[in-house]
């Protein structure tokens, strides 16, 4: 069965991935107006996000700006096909890196790096890094069940040079290269919300108290990593400047959480730049009416994290 699917999908996402961009905004336009208009994807959801989290904002300018979002989601959707086979001219014409000098100081100093980043503008793209970057990048990826999507989503991720690890084997991987003497940029994404259950500490985002990942942060002590925040802004369709900004490069001198909150601080403002571009169709804040019974419960157990 899985053959037989991957049979069906692979020549239809192929055919569709060799198409130009122009061709593929076209369908892009036509899936949004089915989607939005007739389907309406989770259009509750992402309306009710930006209630959230901008409540200054009139019912109209929240429309618009869920309408631009989801121009942008079917648009994503394409350049995330057009990641199959896209040339590596084409993905440095069109996804560009303002300021890599500033990894690369670090790189050159032999230090390893934690590069943190959100679900902003076009993230799949960032498979370029090791085209602008003079150091070994790691992606973890969530397996898939069927083995043969699973290799050819694998390949396509790591073919400018990004070393694929299973989400579950990022720890094991980045202790490994620790213990070998070997650098790393490691990308971690650290915007969605973890189950409240593996949850250690819950910040303010856009005015609410939310659960977030504190991994990146406990890893970055553990390692001694650089910390540095990579965002990709929308300059046109189908073109992006990526700028990295630096958090730390010394995490073990912060306190508990800092760095997470400095982290949450910068994607709420890099979100404020360009609000339609965020990922807004996860549900980032379906956990924000239970804090009380959360801190009951941490409490209870008496569960700190220790850095």
């Amino acid at each position: 069965m899985n053959f037989a699917v991957f049979a069906i999908a692979y020549p239809i996402i192929w055919i569709l991935s060799r198409l130009p961009m122009k061709i593929l905004y076209i369908k892009s336009d036509f899936l949004y107006f089915i989607m939005y208009y007739l389907i309406g994807y989770r259009k509750k959801v992402v309306f009710d996000n930006l209630k959230l989290s901008f409540p200054e904002k009139s019912d109209d300018e929240l429309k618009k700006i869920s309408k631009k979002f989801f121009k942008h989601f079917i648009d994503l959707v394409m350049e995330s096909v057009k990641a199959f086979t896209i040339s590596e001219k084409e993905i440095k014409r069109r996804y560009i890196y303002k300021n890599s000098e500033l990894v690369n100081k670090y790189a050159a100093e032999g230090k390893s790096i934690a590069l943190v980043g959100a679900h902003q503008a076009n993230w799949e793209w960032s498979i370029s890094l090791p085209l602008a970057l003079n150091i070994d990048v790691y992606g973890a990826y969530t397996k898939l069940n069927n083995k043969y999507f699973e290799k050819w989503v694998r390949d396509s991720r790591e073919k400018f040079g990004v070393l694929g690890c299973k989400t579950s084997e990022t720890v094991k991987t980045i202790q490994k290269n620790y213990n070998e003497k070997k650098q790393g940029a490691y990308i971690l994404l650290s915007d969605q919300s973890p189950q409240p259950h593996k949850t250690f500490y819950w910040k303010s985002f856009f005015g609410t108290k939310v659960p977030v990942h504190t991994g990146a942060e406990m890893l970055s002590k553990k390692f001694d990593f650089v910390v540095i925040n990579y965002v990709a802004k929308k300059i046109k369709r189908g073109y992006y400047e990526v700028e990295f900004q630096l958090i730390t490069e010394t995490p073990k001198n912060y306190k508990n959480y800092k760095i997470t909150d400095i982290y949450t601080e910068l994607t709420e403002s890099n979100i404020i730049r360009q609000p339609e571009f965020y990922l807004w169709s996860h549900k980032r804040f379906k956990h924000k009416d239970i804090y009380d019974e959360w801190k009951e419960m941490m409490a209870k157990n008496k569960k700190e994290k220790k850095f």
